[in-house]
């Protein structure tokens, strides 16, 4: 399949960026549903959509040119080419959480009772935007005889966008049957990047094109990072709600 969808006014217009743009519109979707559930304006989750969304796409293309600065720091101008590929998930969690923090501080709202409700898409919109990964063919794992590997310049290999796209999506519903189960504010935004991050230390020891830090993986060390700030949270805010 023809990784451009069409052509308008001589511009290609990308499966990839349809696919993220859908991911993100369901996801904002399900954060105004679950406003309306959980006592929250409707135009806060708006206005934060609108913040972390942009800030969130510019993390995740900072966080990308930085660990391969050895290429951009000799093409400065492809920095900001956003069309030639190259974001990172970690990145665009990273900016628009941060996002997310400085609008409830400023606006004066509780940072974990919003969390708890944009996160809840997040998962979602993940397992669509991984077919992008497909299309593209990349994000692959190395090569492998198992059926359901795929076919990549001659290659059959571990289809890693697949493996990731369904652990988002059991995230996704995992999360939904248990929003209403929730003993504290704050628990859906902690379950949600420990269950990512797990899922997504393992299938990154199967790709080939990981972003690395000397000879780590970086996204696996984000992970670890990720799971330990999940049980921190975990133990600090159910405490609080206990007391």
């Amino acid at each position: 399949m023809d990784r451009v969808a069409f052509t308008l006014f001589g511009i290609d217009i990308m499966w990839y960026g349809i696919l993220m743009a859908t991911g993100m519109v369901l996801g904002v979707f399900i954060a105004l549903r679950e406003a309306k559930r959980l006592g929250i304006k409707e135009d806060d989750i708006l206005n934060l959509a609108i913040i972390a969304i942009p800030c969130g796409l510019i993390g995740a293309r900072l966080y990308y040119v930085i660990f391969n600065w050895s290429y951009y720091s000799g093409n400065i101008s492809e920095i900001l080419n956003f069309r030639g590929g190259g974001m990172a998930i970690h990145g665009g969690l990273l900016g628009g959480v941060l996002a997310g923090y400085i609008y409830t501080k400023v606006k004066k709202l509780n940072f974990f009772k919003m969390a708890d409700c944009v996160v809840l898409g997040i998962p979602l919109a993940q397992a669509i935007g991984r077919w992008g990964n497909y299309l593209n063919k990349e994000a692959h794992g190395g090569p492998t005889d198992l059926p359901w590997g795929i076919m990549v310049d001659g290659v059959k290999v571990h289809p890693t966008f697949l493996y990731e796209s369904i652990w988002d999506l059991g995230v996704f519903i995992f999360l939904m049957l248990f929003r209403k189960k929730q003993k504290y504010e704050g628990q859906i935004l902690v379950y949600y990047i420990t269950l990512y991050s797990i899922g997504r230390f393992f299938i990154e020891g199967l790709r080939t094109d990981s972003l690395m830090l000397g000879p780590l993986r970086m996204a696996q060390v984000i992970s670890l990072g990720f799971i330990l700030i999940g049980v921190i949270l975990n133990y600090v805010l159910s405490k609080k709600n206990k007391r």
